[in-house]
């Protein structure tokens, strides 16, 4: 059974028991929040969970009202393929 447990600043892909794949994101202000970590064990690879947990990253964030900085290269590479996450992007300029 797979379920996923949401933190204050995780989402966590639980099945059986056993934490199998997950994301970390953090305050970066009051406007944007930072993905800074992702994860997926080897048995999952290939099986897209780590678009699914980005795109809930992504949906928590429009909920809210907030931005994204894709930190992390797994969240920066889906952001550069969906193109309807460009509301939520907050690109750095620099």
């Amino acid at each position: 059974m797979r379920e996923i447990r949401e933190g204050s600043q995780e989402l966590v892909l639980v099945e059986d028991g056993q934490d199998v794949a997950e994301i970390h994101f953090k305050p970066l202000d009051d406007r944007t929040i930072v993905i800074d970590h992702t994860y997926v064990s080897e048995q999952l690879r290939g099986q897209k969970i780590g678009d699914q947990l980005v795109k809930a990253v992504v949906d928590i964030a429009r909920k809210d009202g907030k931005l994204i900085v894709p930190a992390c290269s797994f969240a920066l590479a889906q952001f550069k393929r969906h193109k309807e996450y460009k509301d939520v992007w907050a690109q750095v300029k620099g």
